[in-house]
């Protein structure tokens, strides 16, 4: 079942597990999806850690422990994320062996409250760092305009860096600037750039879910004509955007200090339209040193019937363009869409921590020894 998974992987793109529990981890099923079905790094957010708490899934023994100590729910909850993204950080510590740093990693998410405040992602990007302790660790960091500085800061500073919720192409020049900078600042400060790795995590379905519903609005045989094809015009650009930047002479200099690409990772690959293919974003996004992070869904529909075929990204970059020109003809707005995306992408993982607040809160209750 794992001839797409293999081949997928042969093609340059490093399979990572868009989903963490701590019942995936005590039970044998992350070490198997490494050993079967090439998986070889873990990405986390809010809405993850919400679900898999909430679930129950193996958590009450912590717990309890948190409540007798009477922690506030915030340490609680930073108690309970971290210690499993260091328990899968230590799974995969293997594969990052193997791969000199580059994949083996387990990402986790600053808190997305903090999205829109430099100082204090920062402040939480090192106090992550610290707590998780292992250095196959990314630190996620919302692509924000208050979040670039910040990952120039970070990666200044040493920590690796997973950059998130990146919709459009503009943002997306503007991470790699920050990454480049990062590294510029840590080589001034005499750090390794060759353990300083980094992704940027380019969101694809849920560019088609928008620009589509706006399609439909529309009804007209152009409209009709268009859908489904913008996330991968973006997602294909992104990669071409990704090329220009890595050829520069800027870079070439980082990289005589044997600096890391950052790589392209792409995010929310989750088909979320049923009249599309299951594995559409993952067979017409293959390209070299890319990440494709999948919900286990995806990565069993891959297994299963993906076709890949190789290389679907370099080539195809002029028809990238007709495609998102085709839909900014019809009157939708292209800049309008990404940013109501990235809005709506910072508001949907804060309302996820607030619910995990909530959700952990009456756990802590619950659990909290009798008086006497």
């Amino acid at each position: 079942m794992t001839d797409a998974l293999k081949r997928l992987s042969d093609e340059g793109v490093a399979i990572w597990l868009d989903d963490l529990s701590r019942k995936r981890i005590t039970s044998g099923n992350l070490a198997e999806l490494i050993d079967q079905q090439h998986v070889v790094g873990v990405t986390t957010n809010p809405s993850i850690f919400q679900k898999a708490i909430s679930g129950g899934d193996g958590y009450d023994t912590q717990l309890a422990d948190l409540a007798a100590r009477e922690v506030t729910v915030e340490e609680a909850i930073r108690m309970i994320t971290t210690a499993d993204v260091r328990d899968a950080a230590d799974i995969l510590r293997p594969v990052f062996d193997a791969t000199q740093g580059q994949d083996g990693r387990v990402s986790i998410e600053v808190d997305p409250r903090l999205a829109h405040n430099t100082k204090a992602t920062i402040a939480e990007a090192k106090q992550l760092a610290w707590l998780v302790d292992r250095p196959n660790t990314l630190i996620k960091i919302p692509a924000t305009k208050a979040g670039l500085p910040a990952i120039t800061e970070t990666i200044g500073r040493g920590i690796s860096v997973n950059v998130t919720l990146i919709f459009s192409l503009e943002r997306y020049r503007e991470v790699m600037d920050a990454y480049i900078a990062g590294l510029e600042k840590a080589q001034a400060a005499g750090l390794d750039l060759s353990k300083i790795y980094s992704v940027a995590s380019f969101f694809v379905s849920r560019v088609d879910t928008e620009i589509d519903k706006r399609l439909d609005a529309l009804g007209t045989p152009e409209a009709k004509e268009a859908r489904g094809k913008a996330a991968l015009a973006n997602a294909r650009l992104a990669y071409e955007a990704y090329e220009e930047v890595f050829a520069t002479e800027r870079w070439a200099a980082l990289d005589r200090a044997q600096a890391n690409k950052q790589r392209p990772l792409w995010a929310s690959t989750g088909v979320k339209d049923p009249a599309y293919k299951d594995t559409l974003y993952v067979d017409e996004l293959v390209a070299p040193h890319t990440v494709n992070t999948m919900p286990e869904a995806t990565l069993d529909a891959t297994a299963d019937h993906g076709q890949i075929t190789g290389d679907t990204v370099r080539g195809t970059y002029d028809q990238a363009r007709a495609d998102l020109e085709a839909v900014a003809k019809l009157g939708i707005s292209y800049d309008d869409v990404v940013q109501l995306l990235e809005d709506e992408g910072v508001e949907k993982f804060a309302t996820s921590w607030n619910d995990l607040l909530k959700s952990t809160e009456a756990e802590l209750k619950r659990l909290a020894p009798s008086e006497g």
